[in-house]
């Protein structure tokens, strides 16, 4: 998911047995530990994308104890150096390789080649191979639910969001955000602010401002730190905090917070690696699989919003909510074009080509 940034060394190994296993031939026991390695686009943050895949790596080391070594490179640019330290991982031994971020895509597939014994993940990307996986977590689905939240609680029915790039996972994000709004104010509007960049902390805050100024009274954003929420807590707006929960940046302003477990996620993967059955898979999990849920209600947000919110996601978990289901209308695009025709729900393959802005968002794809 994330892109531009420069590697470290982050984390740490815990020593154990492991199942061996190959393409062609089953698991069989030994003696060494399974060896993971994640690799991290930005620093390990208090809070963000990264903190969560962080406790995502350390619930598998806890979950699995002495099975799985596993260790973590944070700060990775993508691009030529993504691919050097995923080439320089697999070289050293580890048999498993999980990569966060978007950009890491097609440096893995080139590494994944030239290592056939090694399984590689990558998370958010689309493309598989023998021997990579992807993952990635139906963030959408938090982001309509926020989106009931904020369109209860702005008194000026206008949120601002800041975006890092206009990929279909954050335009996912931005449409099911105007949804949720709109679904309990028909009026709501969202303006966007794109940063080209995921990790910028002062743009970050800059745009925010820019936002609030223009009427936004609550915030929601996609990129790597907290910075959009201490401007709201600053300025004494609201915002929906992203990947984790924000409250110690933002304990006045934080409404909710659209978080995304991989612990789990983690810990079955490797496990299927030391018992010899992982198989090259995609796994798009949502709120239904408890790798997307809201949490973390701030002092703000009434009662009755957070039950409301909390019903809505019970409804998304047994599969009567979809945010890109068009149940009542058509569901255009901001330029006025049907996209979702009336009875109609989009499949996982329309929504990873998402390429629009929904009517009621203020602002293009560039």
């Amino acid at each position: 998911m994330y892109k531009n940034l420069a590697a470290t060394l982050v984390a740490a190994c815990v020593i154990a047995p492991s199942l061996a296993q190959t393409a062609a031939t089953p698991a069989t026991p030994s003696t060494a530990p399974l060896k993971a390695a994640f690799v991290y686009v930005t620093p390990v943050l208090d809070a963000g994308w990264t903190r969560q895949h962080e406790n995502g790596r350390l619930e598998m080391q806890k979950a699995l104890g002495a099975q799985v070594q596993s260790t973590a490179v944070a700060n990775v640019p993508e691009g030529p150096d993504a691919e050097r330290v995923i080439r320089d991982l697999a070289a050293n031994g580890h048999q498993l390789i999980f990569t966060t971020s978007f950009g890491y895509m097609d440096p893995t597939l080139r590494v994944a080649k030239e290592f056939p014994q090694v399984k590689f993940e990558n998370v958010t990307g689309y493309k598989l191979a023998d021997n990579v996986a992807t993952g990635n977590a139906r963030n959408y689905e938090g982001r309509y639910l926020s989106g009931i939240a904020a369109g209860r609680m702005s008194k000026t029915g206008v949120a601002g969001f800041v975006a890092g790039f206009p990929i279909p996972e954050v335009l996912q994000g931005i449409n099911a955000f105007t949804l949720g709004m709109r679904s309990v104010n028909p009026k709501a509007q969202v303006k966007v602010v794109w940063l080209n960049a995921w990790f910028d902390p002062p743009r970050e805050r800059d745009a925010a401002m820019t936002l609030m100024d223009q009427g936004a009274d609550v915030l929601s954003f996609q990129v790597a730190t907290t910075a959009v929420m201490a401007a709201a807590q600053e300025r004494g707006k609201m915002a929906i905090a992203f990947h984790s929960d924000m409250r110690k940046d933002g304990p006045d302003a934080q409404l909710l917070a659209v978080t995304h477990q991989w612990g789990g996620y983690y810990t079955q993967r490797a496990k299927a690696a030391l018992e010899g059955r992982w198989k090259s898979a995609d796994t798009w999990g949502g709120v239904k699989e408890g790798m997307v849920r809201v949490e973390a209600f701030g002092p703000k947000l009434p009662a009755a919003v957070r039950d409301e919110v909390l019903a809505r996601q019970q409804q998304m978990a047994q599969g009567k909510l979809q945010p890109f289901a068009a149940l009542q209308a058509d569901v255009k695009d901001n330029q006025g074009q049907v996209r979702i025709p009336k009875g109609v729900q989009l499949t996982d393959t329309q929504l990873r080509q998402m390429d629009w802005l929904v009517d009621g968002v203020q602002g293009s794809v560039r």
